[in-house]
């Protein structure tokens, strides 16, 4: 082919070695094996990329289009080079949008004055395989994740039964990995123990602004062009894409072995062949310290302190590293405190009403009874230590049962439910996602479950604190059906029981009126805490607590803890009012805090309440 010797004498003035063509040959064999090209279309292939090889050649197309300068080749011209008459059905074939060169994006065909005469053009990661480079196009590099090496600690049998599927020549894959697994690493164990080298991209990281099937082609050209297999990550993003199916066609049709790993199931929706797919099951508490062992040590922090954290090896990577980082930055050993902020930061979202910015609270910012603080610190335990118990066996139960763990908090408003919330996910390290019951609620048929639907998905997904306040709006008991409404509206009840037994994370429903609430929901209830209205002695160090954050106090006019305590019988959120309007008060007279401020503002607080301001103050 005059290209190959142009190459040659151009390039390659010592004829006792071999040419460039020869090597570039070579590359060509390799991606027209990958991608199943055929001759013509690989010798078209090279017209293409010969202009990015050599200016010589570029020059050489400008002649001969009678350009003033250096062009690609264009269509006619390259059918030309590659000896295939123009009316060739093989020619024009092999340049339609249904084959493989521009099907992966191998070659692209630009706008020009007529069919034949558009401009062929290669990418630079085409033209850098056949060198015997690799440079990923802008998509593919945006996309490609680091990988971390610890394949020592992937689930066997899903590796076992994935490298049998690769072995039988299966092309798509998919694995099913739950929040805490290891399904990346299974994909790529698998990969290795076939004998296939593999390439991971993640959706998290697909560029704004490009559909689903580009992303996938740069995605499997990537993979194609370093003869590799392809991980493609947070595949349960396909769910919310409109073109998933157009997606999921090309990824069918790849010419290398695709593995897909999400956190969902597969949707047959997606496509009419069902893919080989493989459940992961998460990594043990010993499986994940044992990855935090990598990075920092047992003096550092303590076992206790990671066994809550139910992470991915490629987050604890992360999340260790960060941890050594910070602790740099500060100047200060790692501890139990930075590793809590870091997996906040890790798990961050937009939806969380907790996370890094927010006050970390603990059960001393608390000031609930005795018999009350007992049981949230045993429900604390079984937050921290919910996956050593699960890895035991079945404990939660089987037929569909999840290894969630809800509880319930009753008492009147004001009386800690919500900051108890909060310190059940600080003390585990987790966020708190409260739930918007605005952004739920839906009078269209139908729409209310969707939307819960998604709230259990993202907190499963994301590991946090599934938080339900004023609970009984949405948990209220199921009604005599006496018309559509009451049919809906139990239904609504009824789905909610369901998920509720099937969710994987943790729920926290918090309500005034228990009595509201559907009796069902009791017995799926792992704890039920009552918040009783404060005595005296719970106000006066509710009182002591929130005036120790007030600032300066007036000498000459002290606040008189120990009889606010005896006279007003309000709950903490309500005495927590009271404070932040007497401070107020006491900023725009432009003093210290003193006991008229605060008398006045108990004063408002009843009225507020519509209840009768307490005498004797």
């Amino acid at each position: 082919m005059a290209i190959r010797a142009a190459l040659d004498e151009w390039t390659t003035p010592d004829t006792s070695v071999d040419g460039p063509a020869a090597h570039i040959d070579q590359a060509l064999d390799r991606v027209a094996a990958v991608f199943a090209l055929d001759a013509a279309s690989a010798d078209l292939l090279l017209v293409a990329a010969a202009a990015d090889l050599d200016p010589n050649i570029a020059a050489a197309y400008g002649i001969l289009l009678g350009a003033g300068g250096p062009r690609p080749a264009t269509m006619a011209l390259a059918l030309e080079l590659a000896g295939l008459p123009v009316t060739s059905p093989v020619g024009r074939s092999a340049l339609g949008p249904a084959g493989s060169l521009r099907r992966w994006g191998l070659l692209t065909i630009g706008d020009g004055p007529w069919a034949l005469g558009q401009p062929l053009t290669a990418g630079p990661d085409v033209v850098a395989a056949l060198v015997g480079a690799q440079v990923d196009d802008s998509v593919s590099a945006a996309m490609a994740v680091r990988v971390p090496g610890a394949e020592d600690l992937v689930n066997a049998d899903g590796v076992e039964q994935l490298s049998a599927a690769l072995n039988a020549g299966h092309r798509l894959c998919w694995v099913e990995d739950p929040p805490g697994g290891a399904g990346p690493m299974v994909a790529r164990t698998a990969f290795a123990a076939a004998d296939i080298r593999c390439v991971t991209a993640d959706l998290a990281l697909r560029p704004t602004g490009l559909g689903l099937p580009e992303v996938v082609t740069a995605a499997v050209r990537r993979a194609g062009l370093a003869a590799s297999g392809l991980v493609l990550e947070s595949a349960e993003r396909l769910a919310a894409d409109a073109e998933a199916s157009a997606a999921v066609r090309l990824l069918d049709r790849s010419p290398v072995p695709v593995v897909m790993v999400g956190s969902c199931r597969w949707n047959a929706g997606w496509h009419r062949a069902l893919p080989v797919t493989v459940r992961t099951v998460p990594l043990t508490p010993q499986q994940r310290i044992a990855l935090w062992r990598k990075q920092v040590s047992a003096d550092q922090v303590p076992d206790s302190a990671l066994v809550a954290y139910r992470l991915t090896p490629e987050q604890i990577e992360t999340a260790a590293a960060h941890v050594l980082a910070q602790a740099r930055v500060a100047e200060r050993d790692p501890d139990p405190l930075l590793v809590a902020e870091t997996v906040r930061m890790l798990g961050g979202s937009s939806g969380l009403r907790s996370g890094l910015g927010w006050e970390r609270t603990t059960f001393d910012d608390l000031e609930v009874p005795d018999e009350t603080a007992a049981a949230l610190k045993r429900l604390a335990s079984w937050v921290r230590l919910r996956d050593s118990v699960t890895a035991r066996g079945a404990v939660h139960g089987v037929g569909g049962k999840g290894t969630g763990i809800a509880a319930l908090f009753t008492g009147s408003p004001g009386t800690g439910k919500t900051l108890a919330a909060h310190v059940i996910a600080d003390t585990a390290g987790l966020d708190l996602m409260q739930v918007d019951l605005s952004g739920v609620i839906d009078k269209y048929i139908g729409e209310t479950e969707k939307n819960l639907e998604r709230v259990f998905a993202d907190a499963e997904n994301l590991n946090v604190v599934l938080f339900f306040d004023e609970a009984d709006a949405l948990f209220g008991k199921r009604s005599e059906v006496r018309d559509a409404h009451d049919r809906f509206a139990n239904q609504e009840v009824s789905y909610l029981l369901q998920r509720m037994e099937q969710f994987d994370g943790i729920t926290v429903l918090a309500t005034n009126l228990k009595g509201n609430l559907d009796i069902a929901f009791a017995r799926r209830m792992h704890f039920i805490v009552h918040f009783p209205d404060p005595d005296v002695p719970t106000r006066e160090r509710l009182w002591g607590k929130l005036l120790e954050r007030a600032g300066a106090m007036d000498p000459a006019d002290r606040v008189d803890v120990p009889r606010l305590a005896a006279a007003v019988e309000l709950a903490g959120g309500d005495l927590r009012n009271i404070v932040l309007a007497a401070v107020y008060d006491a900023a725009i007279e432009g003093a210290a805090l003193g006991m008229r401020h605060v008398v006045t503002a108990v004063v408002r607080e009843h009225a507020k309440l519509g209840r009768r301001a307490p005498t004797g103050l």
